[in-house]
């Protein structure tokens, strides 16, 4: 029986109308009309730095409304209560969200949650040619400093706006927008803004490149490498770089004597980019399941018995009937068995197996064939635990066929409904290993973030800065929610109201709840008193069919 794509999302969007339904508004702020003091900070210069979580980035772009809800912005408008000044970030323009390079669209358009007649309800781009060119500087003040896409080096990193680089790869392209000079770096640009007040949020991205590829960089830690120049997009930073290139920002951020707040790293667990899609996810209620357990049990009892046979008896991959069942995953840091030939020809009783069964009888040259086809998908494979972070990219794929290998394998003479078998991702053909990041890459994740942390801490402390607790915030929105006017924030996938559409970065409300967790700190810091904002007037995610 053929596998349908019975996973797409899995589910995650019933109960899309009624979010989008139950979007709470209100008129007025439950705190306007206060009277509020700075303590002993001065808000009349706010300057603030980081990468896509301070410049407003939501649903895989950035755009003039998700700018409008920045978590900076949201700050500026409680710090204008006590004396905050003008606050001015380089707004794109318009809400599509893509970036222009000379007229050439150089980044997609941004997310919307759709659901029409052409496909399930789900997250896709939305239509339209942006206006946004990024060969126009940005001129003017600027206050806000976020690059998205930047790590902690890359702040003091020359040439990082320079357009000539932009083919090469080594300048960002939302940088190039407001860069003061092609060679200047953001952090040059951000003190020389000469603010009274800061706050500073980077890290992230040195480690959550490596967690989203599924581990597929290298931690550097590990390499004992401290020579950015050589890292690769997905490696995680060395913590020694992290703590040297960090604490030069803190001092150049305070050289005048500003205050400010240092915000910490969260859990890449309390993202719904790792929670939504369970390792255990094959369920044998599923009748496209289900139903075809006694048939995959009896091809992995034969791959079992040669992968014992190997000295490999810990990958054997057994569905049950009764629970959850974990997905066939590949696993790069297995050996490879189908390096050897002695493992080909192993399959080749297997293959002809499963053609009798199928009611075909294959000839040796013929199974030996099939066998070369199937090797390299059984040679790294395992069954996923409940341990494993499946990543989100992952829902689109499982339960459908890998188009290849189907395409092959019927070529070759097998019926349909059994190619369909062979090829179905996450169940016969592994799932790959950049969609799943596995205990040792946690571990090497969580002892990255451990060691920024413990810098950012330090550095607070010294420097009688305010520390937000980005992590503690986050760890409490993913397990169990935060209340508020209107209802409950949770880190659920489209409607929990926290995440945007790329399962990575905050909505409008998720903002407004890390403005809120901001001011909470600088109010304990500084003696400050100043309001948080009722996140109920924000919003969360936003359907359109208008989609490409």
């Amino acid at each position: 029986m053929k596998m349908k794509k019975q996973f797409k999302y899995i589910a995650l969007f019933a109960a899309t109308a009624v979010m989008i339904s139950c979007e709470n508004e209100f008129d007025e702020s439950i705190e306007e009309g206060g009277v509020y003091t700075a303590g002993e900070a001065d808000f009349s210069k706010f300057v603030t730095v980081g990468n896509s979580l301070t410049s407003g980035f939501a649903d895989n772009a950035l755009y003039r409304e998700g700018q409008l809800n920045s978590f900076p912005l949201i700050l500026s408008e409680q710090f204008a209560l006590v004396g905050g000044g003008e606050f001015n970030q380089p707004l794109v323009d318009d809400n599509l969200g893509g970036l222009l390079f000379n007229g050439t669209q150089i980044t997609n358009n941004r997310l919307v949650l759709t659901a029409n007649a052409m496909g399930p309800v789900g997250p896709s781009v939305l239509a339209g040619t942006p206006s946004t060119d990024i060969a126009n500087v940005f001129t003017g003040p600027i206050n806000n400093f976020g690059v998205p896409g930047a790590k902690s080096f890359h702040l003091g990193l020359p040439g990082y706006g320079n357009p000539g680089g932009i083919p090469a790869g080594t300048a960002n392209p939302y940088y190039v927008r407001f860069a003061s000079s092609p060679n200047a770096t953001v952090i040059g640009d951000a003190a020389a803004a000469n603010g009274t007040f800061f706050t500073l949020w980077i890290g992230n991205n040195d480690i959550l490149s490596y967690a989203t590829s599924g581990g597929s960089g290298v931690d550097q830690n590990a390499a004992n490498n401290i020579n950015p120049a050589t890292y690769s997009s997905n490696d995680i930073t060395d913590d020694a770089v992290f703590a040297s290139v960090y604490s030069e920002y803190v001092t150049a951020l305070t050289a005048n004597g500003a205050k400010g707040a240092l915000i910490n790293i969260p859990d890449v667990t309390s993202i719904p980019f790792f929670t939504t899609v369970p390792a255990l996810a094959l369920n044998p209620a599923d009748p496209a399941f289900g139903s075809q357990i006694p048939l995959l049990n009896q091809l992995y009892g034969g791959l079992n018995s040669i992968f014992t046979a190997f000295g490999q008896p810990d990958r054997a991959i057994q569905f049950t009937t009764t629970a959850a069942n974990g997905l066939v995953v590949r696993d790069n840091d297995l050996a490879d068995l189908s390096a050897n030939p002695a493992f080909v020809s192993a399959l080749v009783p297997l293959v002809q197996g499963v053609g009798t069964a199928a009611g075909l009888q294959l000839s040796t040259p013929q199974a030996t064939a099939l066998a070369n086809v199937l090797a390299p998908q059984f040679g790294q494979i395992r069954q996923a635990t409940a341990n494993d972070l499946v990543t989100f990219p992952a829902a689109s794929l499982l339960g459908g066929n890998n188009q290849a290998l189907f395409a092959t394998l019927t070529g070759a003479g097998l019926p349909v409904e059994i190619a369909g078998a062979l090829s179905a991702n996450g169940v016969t053909f592994p799932l790959g290993d950049n969609f799943v990041l596995d205990q040792q890459e946690q571990a090497s994740v969580t002892a990255a973030q451990t060691a920024y942390n413990n810098t950012i801490a330090a550095l607070a402390q010294a420097n009688g800065l305010a520390l937000v607790d980005a992590r503690a915030a986050l760890q409490q929105v993913a397990q169990g929610g935060v209340a508020f006017n209107g209802g409950v924030l949770t880190s659920t996938y489209a409607s929990g109201g926290a995440f945007s559409l790329d399962a990575v970065h905050p909505t409008p409300r998720g903002y407004a709840f890390t403005a809120n967790t901001i001011i909470d700190a600088i109010n304990a810091t500084y003696g400050s008193d100043l309001p948080k904002v009722d996140i109920g007037q924000y919003k969360s995610v936003q359907p359109s069919n208008n989609i490409q």
